[in-house]
């Protein structure tokens, strides 16, 4: 993956060589505004004047004329019309485009719920994944706080709910992952003059969503993840070119689930941690075997779910002491941290039946892991508007 920047004329050419197999490209912000479908609809009209076959499956121009004039004379794939509830919405047509079967097929906000009954995915990305799975390169974009690992923390740090998520599996497939970025004051300036949210929507937006320090936030974040992105690039170059050469070993991090409350908060926490040091991501659950039940399952599918799409390998140990497996699985499998939720029993159950996470602490000593004791947040996430693209 590669942020934007300076490129070699003839490496440029040879990257934008849309192959069989359907290439993928990301264009991602920190928030709306940034430019991100300027620069998909600038980037197909490129390709489109050298040749390609480029069509618009689906931009939303939010009634912004910049945004509808960069379309120019590129082919729209007519939008499939849908009623739910008593309106009509438009959607992206994914069987027209399929027919099409375009080089490139150029699709907005990759964060979107489709409108129900409209096909037969619940989230656009799905569609862009069987559009390359067909091979057809797509360009999309999408912001930042619509990263499953990152969007519990954005509702905290600016008290609107984040809907609309995308594994990150997805956005790390991308053979492109490239940042579009702007200053948070000249953000805010396109917000006064319009540029962004209808008239009547900007008091609201530059005192909540949109204030300074806001922006600042979520700027570092994406500034982060993309760096992250393209540092994995570089050590599979440098592995690919100098394979005789001596590598520090990863990190490998366990994350320890159970079905207590908050344990969703504290597996993306471990996401962060496994992200930010280029770490593999090993979430276990410890149960004893006659202690399986229905009910715990349900809630431990929707956890198993949540590690998937943050990357993370899932595993099940049935054993009777759970601190104990969860250190034998770290030595095992040399993990070199175990992040845990902090305990939920009391003073005295912690007497009487000992603590979990004092006897990982003690074991996890024995072999040299470090051990992160994350709090459980029993706050349910913030109701308010969701931020359009």
């Amino acid at each position: 993956m590669a942020t934007s920047g300076p490129t070699d004329h003839r490496e440029e050419l040879e990257s934008d060589a849309v192959g069989p197999t359907g290439r993928f490209r990301i264009y991602m912000g920190a928030v709306a505004g940034v430019g991100k479908t300027f620069a998909m609809l600038d980037e197909g009209w490129r390709r489109h004047r050298r040749g390609a076959d480029v069509v618009v499956g689906f931009v939303e121009t939010h009634g912004r004329p910049r945004t509808a004039e960069l379309i120019r004379d590129l082919e729209v794939v007519p939008r499939k019309i849908v009623a739910y509830r008593g309106s009509q919405f438009e959607e992206m047509d994914v069987d027209a485009v399929l027919a099409r079967k375009p080089e490139l097929a150029l699709v907005d906000e990759l964060a979107h719920t489709n409108v129900p009954g409209s096909g037969r995915h619940e989230k656009r990305w799905q569609d862009v994944m069987e559009l390359v799975e067909a091979g057809i390169a797509v360009i999309t974009t999408v912001n930042v706080q619509h990263l499953e690992s990152i969007a519990d923390a954005v509702e905290r740090m600016t008290g609107t709910r984040v809907r609309e998520r995308v594994p990150d599996w997805v956005v790390r497939r991308a053979d492109q992952l490239e940042l579009i970025d702007s200053s948070p004051e000249a953000l805010r300036r396109r917000m006064v003059h319009g540029n962004i949210y209808p008239a009547e929507k900007v008091p609201d937006a530059l005192t909540h969503f949109f204030r300074a320090e806001n922006l600042v936030a979520l700027r570092e974040l994406a500034l982060r993840f993309v760096a992250d992105e393209t540092e994995d690039e570089l050590l599979a170059y440098l592995r690919d070119r100098h394979s005789d050469a001596l590598w520090e070993t990863r990190e490998r991090i366990l994350v320890a689930v159970t079905g207590a409350h908050g344990t969703d908060a504290v597996i993306r926490r471990a996401a962060r941690i496994a992200a930010r040091t280029k770490a593999d991501l090993h979430a276990v659950h410890v149960v004893a075997p006659e202690q399986a039940r229905r009910g715990a399952a349900d809630a431990l599918d929707v956890l198993h779910k949540l590690a998937d799409d943050l990357g993370a390998d899932w595993h099940v140990l049935n054993e009777e002491e759970p601190a104990r497996a969860l250190v034998d699985f770290a030595r095992e499998h040399q993990v070199t941290q175990i992040v845990l939720g902090s305990s939920r029993r009391s003073r005295w159950e912690e007497l009487t039946k000992g603590s979990v996470v004092q006897r990982v602490l003690r074991f996890a000593g024995d072999c040299d892991v470090d051990v992160h004791v994350i709090a459980r947040r029993d706050v349910d996430p913030v109701e308010g508007p969701e931020q359009s693209e």
